[in-house]
């Protein structure tokens, strides 16, 4: 809104702005009062009761033991607990399985946002680079518009020169791991797997980095970490702790892991639970699992229209908000095309 608007929305008759200034302070002056008794009741230890899952016997619900795993029942006591283990393990489990899917199948937010343009990053990570030097991820279209502005190679958020060998890669990579910055584990990891900057060809060092780096939020590291135990690459082979990974990495954002996830619902036979990821996935802009959208589910009579029509417009969606000229111009550059 200009200036001029502000102005105009100042200005206006007397015995209005009089009226509308008082009950402005009456409202104040109730919702003073809430909060007063709000706080006095929070002061007084308000508690609420539960009853026994066991016993039945009530009790305050701060004071009661809670089920560990699926936090859905209280005991007056760990005896209470201990006895109705058994009468409570079916029904614990099977919440705790809701809940496990109510994380799993959540909608993917938008990819984490390139701090120069601030557009989502692309899917594809070799359209990004992680800079060690200021520990940001930016897009080769900042980069591309950057080296074509200035015609050096220099980090495009802090100007930083390129790191001139590989002590210095890797120096500059374990600054940031003494802040625990997620990315820094990964790419450390990177670079352990692959035997580059220096660095031995270590699988076992490779995977207790992504572990870690996984743990500190990195996504791709437990999809990565999950790929390390579909191939066997040092540890042995072993498709549930891959599954396994592959789920952490889509709860935290990673749709190539999900789509990973509807391949093998899809092979189990539960078509219905790989529809689910597939169109997640697809939502989130991932053609492949668009894909499996239309020819495992909408072809096969398991999305309906409506759904398939959805999914298909959120894809686009996407796919628009990734895109840009410069990364477009720097997609040709880099031959990415």
């Amino acid at each position: 809104m200009s200036t001029a608007d502000d102005n105009n929305d100042q200005r206006g008759g007397g015995s209005e702005e009089i009226i509308s200034n008082k009950e402005e302070r009456i409202s104040c002056e109730q919702q003073n009062n809430i909060d007063n008794i709000t706080e006095g009741i929070d002061s007084m230890g308000v508690s609420y009761m539960s009853t026994c899952a066991a016993c039945g016997k009530e009790g305050d619900s701060n004071d009661m033991n809670i089920c560990n795993k699926c936090k859905s029942v209280r005991y007056c006591n760990a005896a209470c607990k201990k006895k109705h283990r058994t009468k409570h393990k079916k029904k614990c489990d099977r919440r705790v399985a809701e809940l496990y899917d109510e994380k799993l199948f959540k909608e993917h937010p938008p990819n984490e946002e390139c701090p120069i343009c601030m557009l989502p990053l692309p899917l594809d990570m070799s359209e990004s680079i992680f800079y060690s030097c200021c520990g940001k991820r930016i897009c080769n279209g900042c980069i591309y518009a950057m080296k074509m502005s200035e015609g050096k190679d220099l980090c495009a958020f802090c100007r930083t020169p390129y790191a001139t060998s590989d002590e210095e890669h890797i120096k500059r990579i374990k600054k940031l791991i003494e802040k625990d910055n997620p990315e820094a584990y990964y790419l450390l990891a990177g670079c352990y797997d692959a035997g580059r900057y220096g660095t031995p060809q270590d699988y076992q060092k490779a995977n207790e980095l992504y572990l870690k780096s996984g743990e500190l939020g990195c996504a791709v590291a437990y999809y990565n970490l999950g790929n390390s135990y579909m191939d066997g690459e040092g540890v042995e082979v072993n498709m549930k702790k891959a599954k396994h990974y592959w789920e952490l990495a889509a709860m935290k954002g990673h749709v190539e892991a999900r789509s990973n996830l509807g391949c093998i619902e899809g092979m189990a036979g539960n078509h219905h639970r790989a529809m689910r990821h597939f169109i997640l996935a697809a939502r989130a802009g991932v053609e492949r699992s668009l894909e499996g959208v239309k020819e495992m589910g909408f072809d096969r009579g398991l999305v309906a229209k409506d759904e398939y029509a959805h999914t298909l417009r959120a894809y686009h969606e996407r796919q628009k908000e990734m895109k840009s000229d410069e990364r477009v111009k720097a997609a040709i550059y880099y031959g990415n095309v």
